[in-house]
């Protein structure tokens, strides 16, 4: 009987000790550089809750927006090596940003150690519901300086793809930049800006609402979360092939032994069923990409957007 006492005592003993381990664990803060409701937001939800699950550990999501994604890139740059502090990282602030802006106060190959690939996605060319156009005919014939398009900010994947439309249909389409997606969405579904390009997860749920019409897609083949709507080249619209994607990164000031751990436990979070179907619900396509490939992908996008960035005459001081 005494042995008994003393065997559930000490089962007891080391459940507490597991449980007191695993509460003592410091959560990881999970930065998303874009506004609450933004593609990136809902992108980095799905991802901080798959990784709490797999880690056992509590991820938290903090948004800090503005200056097109660089005010949380940043601080996550700046993150000491003690720091718990992961990124939702994207097109704009990996890829756009080292040539967009003069003066960028992070440098993404130096400060960053990518994690996981979440995927890539096009954009939808969307106008309010109240809008006459119904295609990218419509739109061309429409007057340029009449017509104006939003981004969450300028050199933002948005802006350069309406700059690039402007380029395709010889128009002069007039930008203007918001603080960030949701504010500029905002806008255009009140009617206040004619059009915009923005991620299949951010603009569906108001085009399903009546609020919002989408004309076109920006990638060079149809989005499957809305297979109905066609591309801009299947409209007339050449060479035009533009899409956006998200990276979760660690600071390169995170120690590799702790930093080892996030990559194999993000890893394993992208290869799961369930997230890579909460994704493609967004009309985010995954694809397996190891450490190396995702250094080398980070270097030719650099690369690619910033001749794009060149292209459109877009700067940031």
């Amino acid at each position: 009987m005494k042995r008994r006492q003393i065997l559930a005592a000490t089962s007891l003993a080391l459940l507490a000790a597991g449980a007191s381990a695993q509460g003592s664990a410091r959560p990881i803060k999970l930065v998303v550089p874009f506004a609450a409701g933004t593609s990136t937001d809902i992108v980095g939800r799905v991802l901080a809750e798959a990784l709490g699950r797999q880690l056992g550990q509590t991820v938290i999501v903090e948004n800090k927006p503005g200056a097109g994604g660089t005010i949380g890139s940043e601080m996550v740059a700046r993150a000491g090596a003690d720091a718990n502090t992961l990124l939702m990282g994207t097109v704009g602030t990996h890829a756009i940003n080292p040539t967009l802006y003069k003066k960028l106060p992070y440098q993404p190959l130096r400060d960053f150690v990518p994690l996981g690939f979440a995927g890539a996605t096009p954009t939808l060319l969307v106008v309010p519901a109240s809008a006459p156009w119904k295609g990218m005919a419509d739109l061309r014939q429409a007057s340029g300086k009449a017509v104006s398009f939003a981004s969450a900010g300028n050199g933002t994947s948005g802006h350069l793809a309406g700059e690039t439309l402007n380029i395709r249909l010889a128009k002069d389409f007039v930008h203007v930049p918001y603080r960030d997606g949701a504010q500029a969405l905002t806008e255009v579904m009140a009617g206040n800006v004619q059009f915009m390009f923005y991620h299949p997860a951010a603009v569906l749920p108001h085009i399903r609402a009546g609020k919002l019409r989408a004309l076109g897609v920006s990638s060079a083949k149809r989005s499957a979360a809305a297979p109905d709507v066609p591309t801009l080249a299947e409209q007339g619209v050449a060479d035009f092939d533009l899409v956006a994607w998200f990276m979760l990164y660690a600071p390169a000031s995170m120690p590799a032994a702790q930093r080892g751990p996030l990559l194999d436990a993000t890893q394993a979070v992208l290869a799961q069923a369930e997230v890579r179907e909460k994704l493609a619900a967004q009309g985010i396509e995954s694809a397996a990409m190891n450490a190396a490939e995702m250094a080398a992908f980070g270097t030719a996008e650099i690369a690619k957007w910033g001749e794009a960035v060149r292209r459109s005459g877009a700067q940031v001081d």
